[in-house]
């Protein structure tokens, strides 16, 4: 009876050891509808971290419980956050590619009170809405005021148009941009919704009206994806170049998988964003290896990619400092001001906005032996987000 009682406390015990030692990662994305293709990227950026760095994720296993946000809604988001706090019973939570989704899921994620890792979401005040969330991605701000700023002094624009998409990050896009532009001495001289971003729309009327301004720069922001090339096509189409008018957005214009079908048109097409497939440093060059290797030769990570890789980096990270536990302060505090060396260059969580700090990188795309590229011609580094720093609207702390 003894014996038998000792070698079922062992057990009891190992299993006990063996739970304490898996880490529960709820993922909310949208893996099926217009946004599958980047949830596909965030997944895959998610597993390459765990496959190249494995050393670091021991003694714990990550373990993925994946639920489908379905549309950019918000709805569907919500419920299936609401089931991996209770039903599933995760450690933290991560994903959100639209940032409609993250906006409805931030209650929920206030009131389960777990670490929660923006990996896509670009609007800049999701942070401010639940002390939990963490952004490993980018806020609108990163790009957009920064590509103001280099419309105005590098590109030498006097006068430019905005057309965004009709949702939260198209209007912060929108704000950045015009409040740096205009802050370098440029101005805006029209602004044009341009539908949602539950289906991409004929741009035709949008960016007629946009040539009609004969602004000197057309500065875009639509979802990456299809609508980035419903957009680069129409500016061929309408023969914008031509007219003088350069095309100017955040990177999402120029997504590394949906670039080489964007044709000639795109050649001269000018971005400013944190990621592309051709940085060149030592970091990006093993990541883009390593995707092609397990992915396919065609294949390309971008910038939600990116945003997966990190954010499983620190998720890593917490689990770490926690030891496995996962306590949600402790995750937290252990991430406010955490240092990575990623693919986009370094990257640091600000201790004060749990935002990402990160290099802003100005591209042009360029014809490279027979294939479109994105070339470097300018960079900024350690780039906040400047609707925090500026304390605008809903980013000014409650």
């Amino acid at each position: 009876m003894f014996k038998k009682f000792v070698l079922a406390s062992a057990v009891v015990a190992a299993t006990g050891m063996a739970q304490a030692q898996e880490v529960k990662v709820g993922v909310v994305l949208p893996y099926t509808g217009i946004g599958a293709e980047f949830a596909q990227q965030i997944d895959r950026g998610m597993e390459l971290y765990l496959k190249l760095n494995a050393d670091k994720v021991k003694p714990y296993t990550m373990k993925l419980i994946k639920r489908d946000a379905k549309n950019p809604g918000g709805a569907d988001a919500k419920v299936a956050v609401q089931e991996l706090l209770t039903q599933d019973k995760v450690d933290v939570l991560a994903g959100w590619v639209y940032s409609p989704n993250a906006i409805a899921s931030a209650p929920i994620v206030a009131a389960g009170n777990k670490l929660s890792v923006l990996m896509n979401a670009g609007t800049a005040h999701i942070t401010n809405m639940a002390p939990q969330y963490v952004r490993t991605a980018f806020s609108m701000w990163h790009s957009g005021y920064a590509m103001g700023e280099a419309a105005a002094r590098q590109l030498k624009a006097k006068t430019a148009v905005v057309g965004y998409t009709d949702f939260p990050p198209g209007k912060d896009s929108l704000a950045a941009f015009k409040k740096g532009f205009e802050a370098s001495g440029g101005k805006v001289i029209d602004e044009i919704p341009m539908g949602g971003a539950g289906a991409v729309p004929d741009m035709t009327p949008f960016f007629q009206r946009a040539k009609d301004k004969k602004p000197d720069v057309f500065y875009v922001f639509v979802p990456a994806g299809d609508h980035a090339a419903a957009a680069v096509k129409t500016y061929g189409a309408l023969g914008m170049k031509a007219a003088g008018i350069k095309l100017i957005g955040p990177g999402d214009i120029t997504q590394d998988t949906k670039l080489q079908a964007m044709g000639p048109a795109a050649v001269g097409l000018i971005t400013m964003h944190h990621y592309n497939a051709d940085l060149q440093n030592a970091e990006n060059k093993r990541f883009v290896a390593a995707w092609k290797k397990e992915y396919g030769a065609e294949s390309t990570p971008d910038f939600m990619a990116v945003g997966g890789y990190d954010g499983m980096a620190a998720i890593v990270h917490a689990a770490q400092a926690t030891k496995g536990k996962m306590d949600t302060a402790a995750a937290l505090a252990s991430l406010k001001g955490w240092k990575f060396a990623s693919p986009r260059g370094p990257i640091m969580i600000d201790p004060q906005t749990r935002d990402i700090v990160m290099n802003e990188y100005l591209s042009e795309v360029v014809m490279k032996d027979g294939k479109l590229a994105q070339k470097v011609i300018g960079k900024i580094d350690a780039v906040k987000d400047e609707c925090k720093a500026q304390k605008i609207g809903p980013c000014a702390p409650k």
